[in-house]
């Protein structure tokens, strides 16, 4: 770790003196106080205040490759292997052959499936957690490469089913509102689940789909075109 000590009158002039020389705001450092100095007696001159500033680093710096070693993908990889192993969770990562075109990009993304037994906390709640988790693997993968990359973290091939399945549900729902010339509302879904809704039946003739509700209670209704 990068430190620097810096000796003024004061604890606080110490550490503007060390900030200036490692060119960093103080919240990228950890402030060791030397001593506080005191002042001197009959005009003799007193001891200085002493200050250590140790820069923070990333704690992912050591582990993982600079970007402009390895391509989007396997740093993508690199960066939920780590992740993985700091949460003491026993899977490895495969990058998928094909690309997937997901809920949330138009362009095709790079799919990392994590394999394992019980993973079931990776994935949470309509798969929130695992939604969270994608989005630190992209924040830092952005953060490595300088650009945004999008990737899919999966588990198990859990969002390839859920997607099917969606996609099923909502062409099923869309005969149904044909046959009964009737709108039907689905039950609530986070928003990725219901962009899934909107896209499996945006290029039908007779159905549209709108999104109603407010927070957790939003929800698809299918209905039929004017």
């Amino acid at each position: 770790m990068k430190k620097v000590e810096t000796s003024a009158k004061t604890v606080e002039e110490a550490i503007k003196l060390g900030l200036n020389q490692l060119n960093v705001s103080r919240d990228e450092v950890e402030i060791e106080v030397l001593s506080e100095g005191r002042h001197g007696l009959l005009g003799l001159r007193g001891e200085d205040a002493r200050v250590c500033l140790h820069l923070i680093e990333n704690e992912y710096d050591d582990d993982i490759a600079p970007g402009n070693q390895m391509d989007a993908g396997d740093l993508a990889q690199n960066i939920l292997e780590t992740l993985l192993d700091k949460m003491d969770i026993e899977a490895y990562v495969d990058i998928l052959p094909e690309k997937m075109v997901t809920d949330e990009e138009s362009q095709p993304s790079t799919v990392l499936n994590i394999v394992g037994e019980d993973l079931g906390i990776l994935i949470g709640r309509k798969g929130q957690t695992l939604i969270s988790l994608q989005q630190v693997v992209r924040l830092m993968l952005s953060h490595q490469l300088g650009r945004f990359e999008p990737v899919v973290v999966d588990v198990n091939g859990y969002r390839q089913r859920r997607l099917s399945s969606l996609q099923a549900l909502a062409w099923r729902t869309a005969e149904q509102v044909k046959l009964r010339r009737m709108p039907f509302s689905l039950e609530p879904m986070p928003a990725y689940e219901r962009r899934i809704i909107h896209l499996a039946l945006a290029d039908d003739d007779e159905v549209t789909t709108q999104s109603v509700g407010f927070g957790e209670s939003r929800k698809v209704v299918v209905v039929l075109k004017e």
